[in-house]
This record gives C-alpha cells, sequence and structure tokens, in this order.
C-alpha cells in the first residue's frame, strides 16, 4: 500500500452512504490533493481493523469526520492511533466536535479540532503543519467560507460510488429558520452556490450514469428562481430509474413549483417534510415558524395531483408535548396520507439552544449518542419507552412498504368505524413486545403471522379479507411464497409444496426510498 501524507477518513453509517464532506475538504486541498487520500469505513468494521488499513499507509496527518453516529467508534479508532502512533497528528472536524469541545475525550486525543465549515480550513492547516507552523491553539474557529471559492468535490465521486451508492449533492447552505432542536438553525443565513457551474456538474454525473440524487439543502424551495432551474434539469433528462431527493418547506409551495412537479412521473421526486410537530404551541416554544393550513393545502395537492413520494417527519419529546397532543398531531398527518411518516425521538445535539428548555420542562437525555430523550415534565420514562417502540414498530410496519394495505385495518374496527391511529397502533406496538419482547430483528415471516392474527383475534376482522389484502401487499413485494397463516384462506385446495417451504426473504424498503434518509 503507498505511503500518504493526509488521510481524510470517517466511518459512514452504512456502505451506501458516501463522505460528501471530506470529499469536499479533499477537492479543496490545492497542491497538496495528490498527497491526500480519502479512506472511508463504515461503523460496523472493526477500530483495529481500520486503525491497520490507516497506518498501512504511513501518514502524518489523519483528518476525522465525526458524527453523532459515529462518535463512540471513531474515538476507539483514534484512541489506538494515538496509542500506537502518537507522532500522527490527529485532526478532528464535523458537527460532533464543533460544538461543547471541551467536555468531550475525543477531542482530549487530538492535535487539533476545526469547528465549522473546514471546506477550506483543513487544507490550510495541513499546509501550516507540514511547513512546520504549528498553530498555537488546539481548537480552530473555521470561518464560513464564501460558496464562491469553494471547489466543487462532485468529480470526486467514483464510478464505484455511481453504481453503489447514495450521490449527496447540494445547491445552498443554511437555514432560514430558527428551530431550537436543530444545528441547522446556527447557519444562518442562507448561502446558495451559483447555479449554472453546479448545473454543470449534475450533468457531468447524469453523463456517468448517476441516477439517484440526494439533495441535502435544509430548504430545497427557499429559493424560487434555484429551484425551479434544479427541476427543470432533471425533469429535461428524465429517464426510468431516476430518483431526486430532497428537503421541503412544508407550507411554501408556489403554483410555479406545483406545475412543474406535476410533470414528473411517479416515483422521480421525494420530498422529505420536516413537520415536527401539530402543536402550535409547542412550536412557537421551540422558535419554529410553519403555516398548516397552507402545509395541510400543499400536502393534499402533492397527494392528488403529482406523483411525489411524501417522507415527513415528526418528533417526539419536544419541551411542552404531551403524549395526548402528539398522538393528535400524529392522526392529523395520517389523514394528509404521506407514504412515510418518520416518528423520531428528541435528540440534544451538541450546540443546540434546546437546553434552554432542559430546567423549566425537567428535559432528561442519554448522555450516550444518539443523545435521546429519556423523559421529560409532560411524558414520564415508561411512557417515553412506549413511543420509542412505537417508532420502531411503525417503521416495521408503516413505514416498510410491506404492509400498505393492511395497516389502516389495525385502527379500523370491523364494524368500519375508524379508531384513532395513533392510539390503536400504540395498541398493537404492546402486542407486538409482549408476543415478542423486541423491536428489530423480527422476520418478515413472523410479522405477517402477527398481524393476521392480531387483525382476526383481536379487532375481530374477517380471516378472508385480512388475508387477501395481506396477500395483495405481499405480492406487491415481487414475492410469490405462500405466508403459512394465508394459505387456509386463499388456498384452502393446494397442498404444501416444496416451493411453499422455502425461506421468506425480507423485503426491501419502498424502491422509491433510499437507505438512511
Amino acid at each position: 500500500m503507498p505511503n500518504t501524507d493526509i488521510i481524510l477518513t470517517t466511518l459512514n453509517a452504512k456502505y451506501i452512504h458516501s463522505a460528501f464532506g471530506l470529499r469536499y475538504l479533499l477537492a479543496n486541498m490545492g497542491e497538496l490533493e495528490s498527497r491526500t487520500m480519502l479512506v472511508e469505513f463504515d461503523i460496523n468494521q472493526r477500530p483495529l481493523d481500520m486503525v491497520e488499513h490507516v497506518l498501512a499507509m504511513s501518514p502524518k496527518i489523519v483528518g476525522f469526520g465525526v458524527y453523532i453516529w459515529n462518535t463512540v467508534e471513531t474515538l476507539e479508532v483514534v484512541s489506538a492511533l494515538r496509542k500506537l502512533r502518537p507522532e500522527v497528528t490527529i485532526v478532528l472536524g464535523g458537527p460532533e466536535v464543533s460544538y461543547e469541545t471541551e467536555t468531550q475525550e475525543i477531542v482530549g486525543l487530538a492535535d487539533y479540532v476545526i469547528t465549522g465549515e473546514a471546506d477550506l480550513a483543513f487544507g490550510e492547516l495541513c499546509r501550516k503543519l507540514i511547513e512546520g507552523d504549528k498553530p498555537g491553539t488546539k481548537i480552530i474557529a473555521a470561518p464560513v467560507p464564501d460558496l464562491a471559492s469553494v471547489r466543487l468535490p462532485y468529480e470526486l465521486y467514483s464510478d464505484k460510488d455511481i453504481a453503489h451508492r447514495i450521490l449527496y449533492v447540494e445547491a445552498s447552505r443554511g437555514c432560514p429558520f430558527t428551530c431550537e432542536f436543530c444545528l441547522s438553525s446556527l447557519d444562518i443565513p442562507v448561502r446558495s452556490s451559483a447555479i449554472d457551474p453546479f448545473l454543470v456538474e449534475m450533468e457531468k454525473l447524469f453523463k456517468r450514469g448517476a441516477r439517484k440524487f440526494k439533495f441535502v439543502d435544509r430548504t430545497f424551495n427557499l429559493n424560487l428562481n434555484t429551484s425551479r432551474a434544479i427541476l427543470e434539469f432533471f425533469l429535461e433528462r428524465y429517464e426510468p430509474g431516476l430518483f431526486v431527493h430532497f428537503e421541503m418547506v412544508p407550507d411554501r409551495l408556489p403554483e410555479a413549483l406545483r406545475e412543474i412537479i406535476s410533470r414528473f412521473p411517479a416515483g422521480a421526486l421525494q420530498f422529505e417534510v420536516g413537520i415536527q410537530t401539530f402543536n402550535e404551541q409547542v412550536a412557537k416554544l421551540i422558535s419554529r415558524r410553519q403555516n398548516y393550513a397552507k402545509l395541510e393545502d400543499n400536502f393534499k395537492y402533492l397527494r392528488a395531483h403529482t406523483g411525489v413520494h411524501i417522507h415527513a417527519d415528526l418528533i417526539a419529546g419536544l419541551p411542552g408535548e404531551t403524549v395526548g397532543s402528539f398522538a393528535a398531531g400524529f392522526d392529523r398527518l395520517v389523514g394528509l396520507a404521506p407514504q412515510e411518516i418518520q416518528m423520531g425521538i428528541l435528540k440534544r445535539l451538541r450546540g443546540t439552544p434546546i437546553i434552554r428548555h432542559d430546567q423549566e420542562f425537567r428535559m432528561i437525555y442519554s448522555g450516550q449518542p444518539p443523545y435521546e430523550i429519556l423523559e421529560n415534565s409532560t411524558i414520564d420514562f415508561a411512557s417515553m419507552q412506549r413511543l420509542r417502540r412505537f417508532a420502531k414498530y411503525w417503521d416495521l410496519v408503516g413505514n416498510s412498504g410491506n404492509f400498505s394495505k393492511t395497516v389502516p385495518f389495525i385502527w379500523t374496527k370491523a364494524t368500519g368505524e375508524m379508531e384513532s391511529p395513533f392510539h390503536a397502533f400504540a395498541a398493537f406496538s404492546e402486542r407486538v413486545y409482549a408476543r415478542t419482547g423486541k423491536n428489530y430483528g423480527i422476520s418478515l415471516a413472523r410479522l405477517v403471522e402477527i398481524i393476521f392474527e392480531y387483525l382476526t383475534e383481536e379487532k375481530g376482522h374477517s380471516a378472508t379479507t385480512v388475508a387477501d389484502q395481506m396477500w395483495q401487499d405481499y405480492q406487491a413485494g415481487g414475492r410469490s411464497d405462500r405466508p403459512k397463516c394465508l394459505r387456509p384462506y386463499l388456498f384452502p385446495d393446494i397442498k404444501k409444496t416444496s416451493h411453499d417451504r422455502k425461506a421468506i426473504p425480507t423485503a426491501p424498503r419502498q424502491s422509491r426510498h433510499l437507505a438512511g434518509l
């Protein structure tokens, strides 16, 4: 393995993710780019194997991207590296080490920490170190870079990345909102890249075969002209397999955007819509501004007139939110019919002003990543645990795409009367937990059996009707084997065959949804 003076590395959550931030650093190394190597790991690899791989290249400087999902594993790697080769200079960066640096063990092990956007600052630090001009301070606050002076990194996506990984792209940075749970609220003002050079880079990626693009812009639809230019770019190049993901402001969808969005075929666009709470008092507490009437109108338009796949977010555990008010918000969102509802548990990200509510609402968070809320003055620990299980089971059942036609039966009585989706699914969740004792690692075959029994025995639905709906869902995932519990109602005269005894495969998530979004 060739020697490399500088290594840029991070531990991705999964192999399919790509280190977007590190590619920006590498693209802006200037004359040091040829002496720098980008090395990506994932958190499922053994820390000592990662250390071995890094040291085999005999680096002088190693830069680590530290995030909430990899901070524990990165600490292990940095600790071993520091003990084995104390002469190697260790530089940290990323959101997890950009705030509250004085309390972090990993910061104590590093030589330098660059806080903020390090696109240009990392290269500048490396030049000084190589020239023997060591900075006198460990913590280096990177000035906010002018995006016009930052070289775009898209050529650093390899052909292998294009074929097998999520490609992250951005047309802007920052967020105009001040939601207290989010680090993006600290990025003011919003800064946009020049649209023409950006689209030139997208064209290059497209010509190389890229068909899946995930925009990380926090407010894609904030600037109408930019949004239209990007949408028109992809619409003109549409072909089957194109998938573009955007985060959108939920209450901003002017007619000009509606018109162009409606022209995309179904499945080409996915919008991640962060609602977070429908409780207006809670929204005010956390400094979140949104127009709920416009939000609902936009949802209805998207569902009725476009093929957009909507991934909507709610957060449980916000200060002032009760189980009852969260339930009302969940039910309201179910009524708007997004294809996915991501139910998150509040996290106390380092540096966010959500901590100002700690005393008044007795906010107690886990001290371990991802720093989730354990309880507060309105939701006790036992209730928060039930919400946590709800979220896990909802992901398995409600979001997986395996039970699209079946799920509404959970909140529908045998008489046809509708119940609260939240409370009905909460009861189902506790039943599943009582039977399995776990909220992950449940096979699809087992889930089919549990849901069928619950709907027929607990809810009193017709076994034939439930079996028919579940079979339609099952086939929609491309499966042809016959779940055992459904056979008596669908295939009463067909004997068991060797084909039926084959293992039931685990179903993929909906093909339109990228893993980890």
